[in-house]
């Protein structure tokens, strides 16, 4: 029942208009300082407007809640989906996707949500 709600939720706030401005919605809890918190977003903004993109992002600070509404409400507004990895391993991604490592950050933390198949 909970995934069907998730859906209808998310199928609903894709029906909003998108967001011109560039905004990043965090999710979860972090144990970063908030200089840490802050050189990560600085860093994360500056890669969206070099990839020209300027809209609604999405970071998930992987703390194991269970972020699956949020998830699919930014797929279905073709949103950028961000996972910040606090443990050792990033949390499982949704069926037909994966987690790609984002290398450009010296934390090797980062994570972008990737369709599979698609380069």
């Amino acid at each position: 029942m909970k995934k069907y709600l998730n859906l209808a939720t998310a199928l609903l706030s894709s029906l909003k208009p998108k967001s011109q401005q560039l905004t990043i919605d965090s999710y979860g809890q972090t144990t970063l300082t908030y200089e840490q918190q802050q050189a990560l977003m600085e860093w994360l903004f500056s890669s969206l407007i070099n990839a020209g993109y300027f809209g609604k992002a999405h970071l998930i600070w992987n703390d194991g809640q269970d972020r699956e509404r949020e998830i699919l409400t930014a797929l279905m507004r073709n949103e950028p989906i961000f996972l910040y990895r606090l443990g050792e391993r990033p949390s499982l991604p949704p069926a037909g996707f994966y987690w790609r490592l984002m290398g450009e950050h010296p934390s090797l933390r980062i994570y972008q949500l990737e369709m599979e198949g698609q380069d």
